[in-house]
């Protein structure tokens, strides 16, 4: 294996420029780059194999990725296996399975939920008293697990009384 000869400047902006384009393209070039100049750096490019030309483009090749320290992006949608983990695979997996979440019944969390899905909705306080929790966990659960985690819509109302009413939209 030989060492290839140090990139210029030019020509190492020029791939760091070309692997941050989805499709590996050289151009645009840095717009001083004009006449012999543009020629001598393609050709200079063509010669390592750092570059190809692709009807009428010049696109990097594997090396050139290599040179400036990058890997070939993999088309949108394809993964290698070979690359991924165990780990990976699995929650990819889980990705791909779409299933409602479910709550068990009769815990704390389906009560909150149920106390949201009255038409009036449900008061922190209602809340706290169904669940003995205090006004901090309601909040938090409301926001952790009923919107975020599990995806609801929640919409909250001030009443009459001045208590804010928290219902599943």
């Amino acid at each position: 294996m030989t060492a290839q000869p140090k990139l210029t400047d030019t020509q190492t902006a020029i791939l760091k420029a070309a692997a941050g384009r989805p499709d590996g393209n050289i151009e645009p070039l840095p717009p001083n780059l004009r006449g012999g100049a543009r020629a001598k750096v393609i050709e200079g490019l063509l010669a390592r194999e750092l570059v190809a030309d692709a009807d009428g483009h010049h696109l990097l090749t594997d090396a050139g990725y290599a040179a400036v320290g990058k890997r070939r992006p993999a088309p949108k949608g394809v993964q290698k296996m070979d690359a991924l983990t165990k780990r990976e695979a699995t929650h990819a997996l889980q990705k791909l399975e779409v299933t409602a979440p479910s709550i068990r019944p009769g815990t704390k969390l389906a009560a909150i939920i149920d106390a949201m899905r009255n038409p009036d909705g449900a008061t922190v306080a209602q809340m706290m008293a169904g669940t003995g929790w205090q006004a901090h966990t309601v909040r938090g659960a409301i926001s952790g697990m009923v919107r975020k985690r599990l995806g609801y819509e929640v919409a909250t109302e001030k009443g009459k009384d001045g208590q804010r009413a928290y219902r599943i939209a």
